[in-house]
């Protein structure tokens, strides 16, 4: 198994806010023991030429196999972390996606690949159970920023 360390070069990335009734759509993130830490919402780095959007929209494409709208600005946010040791450093453009009609309906999880055949496992999670002593939301700080959106709106 692959151990992930930060890059030692600043990454610039793109995440997608996904809602199911009031709940963050969020791919578990854990440590070298295989040991959940926390949760974040799903996406992906930015390749070279690359804006923001495109990275958005091919992300949920290659992770999830659908395609996304994109439904607000993106908010901009710096995260300057420390993860098993290691300094990283991301700019991240995140921004609100809607899933079509249907997608993912009656499933509480999804099970996803990255390129490398890491397993995944997304769920949806309620904001206030995150970042109180249990699951952490990252990157962190981000859930002070966060509020559910209606499609309805």
């Amino acid at each position: 198994m692959t151990k992930w360390r930060p890059s030692s070069e600043i990454r610039v990335k793109a995440l997608g806010l996904h809602w199911r009734d009031g709940r963050l759509l969020a791919a578990e993130v854990c440590n070298d023991n295989g040991q959940v830490r926390g949760v974040r919402p799903l996406g992906g780095t930015m390749e070279f030429g690359e804006v923001w959007q495109e990275t958005l929209t091919r992300e949920f494409l290659e992770e999830l196999g659908v395609g996304v709208s994109i439904v607000s600005e993106a908010l901009v946010f710096e995260n300057i972390y420390t993860f098993e040791g290691e300094k990283g450093h991301e700019i991240f453009f995140i921004a609100e996606v809607l899933f079509p009609k249907d997608a993912f309906e009656g499933q509480d999880e999804i099970i996803f690949y990255e390129d490398d055949g890491t397993r995944n496992i997304a769920r949806w999670f309620n904001l206030d159970d995150l970042d109180t002593g249990g699951l952490a939301l990252y990157p962190t700080g981000l859930k002070a920023l966060l509020r559910p959106i209606d499609p309805a709106e």
